[in-house]
C-alpha cells in the first residue's frame, strides 16, 4: 500500500498549490475572532467574538469564496502575512509550518477526518461568541496558551 504524500513536510509554504494551502488549514476559525490593539504600545489581544461569517457549529466561514465582499477587512492568508502577522495561533498550521514544526496529532491532514480539529477541543466551537451579541470587544479578552 502507498502511503499518502505528505506534501506539507515537504514543501516550503509558498511552494504549495491552492488546494495543499488550502487543506493545510484545520479549520479551528481562531484566525475569525476579533481582535484588538493596544495604540499605544502595539500589544495585540485576543477575544472570543467570532466574524459575522463563522458558523459557530463548525467553525468554519459560511460565506468562504465570496468573504471580502461580506467582510472587506477578511483577511488574505499568505505565505508572506504568515510570516508578518502576531496573531496566529500557536497551534495553526501555517504559523507551525513556517517555524518549520510538525502538525499536532489531532490536524485533519494527519487523521484523515475533517472534524477531528474540533473533536480534539481545539476549534473555536462551543466557546465563542457573535459578533452581533458583543457590545464592547475589550469585555470579551481571552488567553491562548503558548
Amino acid at each position: 500500500m502507498n502511503a499518502i504524500p505528505r506534501f506539507w513536510e515537504e514543501k516550503f509554504l509558498a511552494d504549495l498549490t491552492l488546494a495543499e494551502w488550502e487543506a493545510l488549514c484545520d479549520g479551528c476559525g481562531k484566525c475569525c475572532l476579533h481582535k484588538l490593539e493596544d495604540e499605544d504600545t502595539g500589544e495585540l489581544f485576543h477575544t472570543n467574538v467570532a466574524c459575522r461569517l463563522l458558523d459557530l457549529e463548525t467553525g468554519r466561514c459560511t460565506r468562504y469564496a465570496d468573504r471580502f465582499r461580506w467582510v472587506p477587512d477578511c483577511v488574505l492568508l499568505t505565505p508572506a502575512e504568515v510570516e508578518r502577522v502576531n496573531w496566529l495561533p500557536p497551534t495553526c498550521a501555517y504559523r507551525l509550518r513556517a517555524e518549520h514544526k510538525s502538525l499536532p496529532s489531532w490536524h485533519p491532514l494527519r487523521t484523515h477526518d475533517p472534524d477531528s480539529t474540533r473533536r480534539a477541543g481545539m476549534s473555536v466551537c462551543g466557546w465563542v461568541v457573535p459578533e452581533r451579541r458583543s457590545r464592547r470587544l475589550e469585555d470579551h479578552i481571552v488567553e491562548w496558551p503558548s
